[in-house]
């Protein structure tokens, strides 16, 4: 949707600017049209919205311009992907390990985005400038179904509904050592490491709250295979919360997945 759209207040009770906006366009989400009034693209009575939070009255005239879609210039790339699901509205596409999902600092090019552009191109701008489509996201090294959008309709209802976690997402992963639990739940809040930045914690301050639910599928005589649950969305969460319990991710090499190989924990297993 671009332009300009005009609306008069006709309530009688007094109500939030951005959550009017959210009841009359909902095929964009809240944090959208904050965007927008933060923008400086809505006037009320005349005068630029300073918030979302301020309060309409009756009478009050709403206008709005919703800004063009902005064209990410990313080149479509023929890179093979395995496609699980397409529709006019999204993809699903099997992510393999060591693919990045979208251009960033080091992988400006072959990332799964420039994939998807070459078979829907109409997806470029959807969501965000260099992450057209992207609703969610996996690790380089993880595979797994990642869904993009394809118009910003389907981009605001998936976005929306991992917001408000009514999706489900389950992860297999083998872990260092035999849990002694068959099942159980990680919780701890998640932030910067303090000794990399790179890389990320279970911290005390300043982080954000982050739940993983396990359950043991199979036990292997210094591994296990397990199945994940993820309750939020942080960043390397699963990795995080696996390492915090001493059973990190098998080969993860940031989060000490690969240093039972050398620590002589398991003489047997060292690298020769």
């Amino acid at each position: 949707m671009d332009g300009s759209k005009r609306l008069i207040y006709d309530f009688q009770d007094n109500k939030r600017l951005d959550k009017f906006l959210v009841e009359k366009f909902p095929e964009y989400s809240r944090s959208r049209l904050q965007t927008i009034i933060h923008d400086g693209l809505v006037f009320v009575n005349g005068k630029i919205a300073i918030k979302g939070g301020e309060s309409l009255e009756k009478g009050d005239e709403i206008l709005i311009t919703f800004p063009e879609i902005t064209q990410s210039g990313l080149i479509p790339e023929e890179i093979p992907l395995s496609i699980i699901f397409e529709n006019s509205d999204l993809l699903v596409i099997n992510k393999p390990a060591g693919m990045v999902v979208h251009p960033a600092s080091g992988h400006l090019t072959g990332t799964l985005v420039h994939a998807a552009l070459n078979l829907a191109p109409d997806m470029e701008g959807v969501g965000g400038e260099h992450r057209p489509g992207v609703v969610h996201r996996l690790d380089k090294d993880t595979s797994g179904l990642l869904v993009l959008a394809k118009n910003p309709e389907a981009h605001t209802f998936l976005a929306r509904q991992f917001a408000n976690r009514t999706t489900e997402r389950e992860y297999n992963a083998i872990v260092w050592g035999n849990l002694k639990e068959d099942e159980g739940v990680i919780e701890g809040d998640i932030g910067r490491s303090p000794r990399d930045r790179k890389l990320f914690a279970i911290v005390k301050k300043g982080g954000k709250y982050a739940k993983t639910e396990y359950k043991v599928i199979e036990r292997f005589e210094f591994a296990t295979l397990i199945k994940l649950k993820l309750h939020t969305g942080r960043t390397h969460q699963i990795r995080v919360h696996l390492a915090s319990i001493h059973h990190p991710v098998f080969g993860d090499k940031a989060y000490g997945g690969d240093a039972i190989l050398y620590s002589g924990q398991m003489p047997q297993l060292r690298k020769k």
